[in-house]
């Protein structure tokens, strides 16, 4: 009798666990749908405003929330994008070299803390001072490249090879230049007698199956995009040394899944590329990473083209946004997490900055007068609480040569944000490109006393000082 209940007892057990079970399973789905349609209204109407032009890709504990295109693959807007359009990456490219020298670490084919006159590429004497951990933390101070835009590893190797100097003690400071990655693609070369093309390839695309990514793609390759502007027009793209993987939301979904799971490098491996030794809240090989949150973030860009993967540890969770349209990638990013999180979001505004550009660089007086227009009739539809709206649209007009005309946008934003110190920032330096030293230390002054500006404006402050222009 007490064995039957005993047994009895425990079938109840079993049946009600099961049911607990089940409830939790239906709430899990029921979350998930909600998830989806938020998501998906998010981006729709981001979208609709003009201010998401790409692919999107959500992963939840290895399986796939939500996948979409939205947009055409070029500034003609024939071609729609789908699931197999391949990107320009921008710095999330850099990834591989970094993976690529941690297996070479782990094979024993070389040390981290190597220098690089170990590797004989005939540089000046500062290579012996600059190790491979440097390089992969852009720590090193080496020569940069990127002010000087080389079209050519040959050209690249020409600024390295005749600047004598670095640029401050290695593991001392951080900047953060493509000379670094350049190194880093040789050093692989070096050690293993293939081209880096040829290394990755074969021992990171082809195990992983990550068949529709490809190296600096022409521009008739299949399936390829092409980056463009507000207007539509196609936007130059970077003739930047070699050795660029260009890929699709699944292939990048893949080498996320893969560097999780440590199929290519160990843990210990991965934990080394993922924190910045030298230098504290800087980014790494692959990005920034935030302890707190267990939160890996990657972003790049090029051009127009802008990518941003959110890897969450914690939740295992994968955002992933493809652009060829560069707007709000970064934004919407952290709004799908915060989705995904059951946190409160806002779906973002349509963009001042766009409605009122065209008219301001034809005529800057209508084009503010038609902001006050449309702040006027359209209050909650557009941007107007983001200063840098305004910021984006003044640094257009500088670019097209519109030096006086940037007075009067900044002016503008320093009236609509009072308690802006960027926007006075900004200000002061239309100013002082304008030669108004009096009124650009007048700006400079009013963005310090509402914080200051990370002492950009303190040195312009003492750089107009300096000239004795008062």
């Amino acid at each position: 009798m007490r064995l039957f209940i005993i047994t009895r007892g425990i079938s109840f057990l079993i049946i009600a666990l099961s049911i607990l079970g089940c409830k939790a399973q239906l709430t899990e789905n029921q979350n998930e749908a909600r998830y989806v349609k938020q998501i998906d209204s998010l981006i729709t109407k981001s979208y609709e405003r003009d201010l998401f032009n790409g692919n999107v890709l959500v992963v939840k504990k290895d399986n796939i929330i939500y996948q979409k295109s939205f947009g055409y693959t070029d500034g003609t807007q024939q071609i729609k994008l789908n699931d197999k359009s391949i990107f320009n990456i921008g710095s999330i490219a850099k990834e591989f070299n970094g993976v690529a020298i941690m297996m070479l670490n782990e094979r024993g084919l070389l040390n981290l803390d190597d220098t690089i006159s170990n590797f004989n590429f005939g540089l000046p004497n500062w290579s012996e001072k600059v190790t491979v951990r440097h390089l992969l933390n852009y720590a090193g101070g080496i020569p940069q490249i990127d002010p000087l835009n080389p079209g050519s590893d040959e050209e690249a190797w020409n600024i390295l090879k005749n600047n004598d100097s670095l640029l401050f003690k290695p593991g001392t400071d951080f900047i953060y230049d493509n000379s670094n990655v350049f190194l880093q693609r040789r050093i692989i070369e070096k050690v293993t007698g293939q081209s880096f093309e040829e290394f990755v390839i074969e021992n990171i695309l082809r195990p992983l199956k990550m068949t529709n990514s490809v190296f600096d793609p022409k521009e008739n390759y299949d399936n390829r995009t092409s980056c463009y502007d507000f207007d539509n027009i196609k936007c130059p793209e970077m003739n930047f040394i070699s050795g660029w993987l260009w890929l699709d939301m699944n292939d990048l979904s893949k080498w996320i899944e893969a560097m999780n799971s440590n199929v290519l490098i160990s843990q210990k491996s991965f934990d080394t590329l993922l924190r910045n030794p030298y230098v504290k809240d800087k980014t790494s090989s692959i990005g920034e990473y935030f302890e707190e949150k267990k939160l890996q973030r990657h972003n790049g860009t090029s051009y127009k083209f802008e990518s941003i993967f959110l890897n969450d540890f914690k939740n295992n969770i994968t955002i992933i946004l493809l652009s060829n349209h560069r707007n709000r990638v970064w934004d919407l990013g952290h709004t799908i997490h915060d989705i995904m999180l059951g946190k409160p979001y806002i779906v973002p505004e349509k963009s001042i900055y766009q409605a009122i550009r065209k008219e301001s660089l034809k005529d800057v007086s209508k084009g503010v007068a038609s902001y006050y227009l449309l702040k006027k009739n359209q209050p909650d539809e557009y941007a107007f609480e983001d200063p840098d709206e305004l910021n984006k649209l003044g640094y257009e007009l500088y670019r097209a040569g519109k030096r006086k005309e940037l007075i009067d946008i900044f002016k503008l934003a320093t009236t609509e944000f009072p308690n802006n110190a960027n926007s006075f920032d900004s200000l002061g330096e239309a100013y002082y490109i304008n030669e108004q030293y009096d009124l650009a230390l007048a700006s400079y002054n009013t963005a310090i006393s509402l914080g200051g500006t990370n002492g950009n404006a303190e040195k312009m402050v003492n750089k107009i000082k300096m000239k004795n222009i008062k």
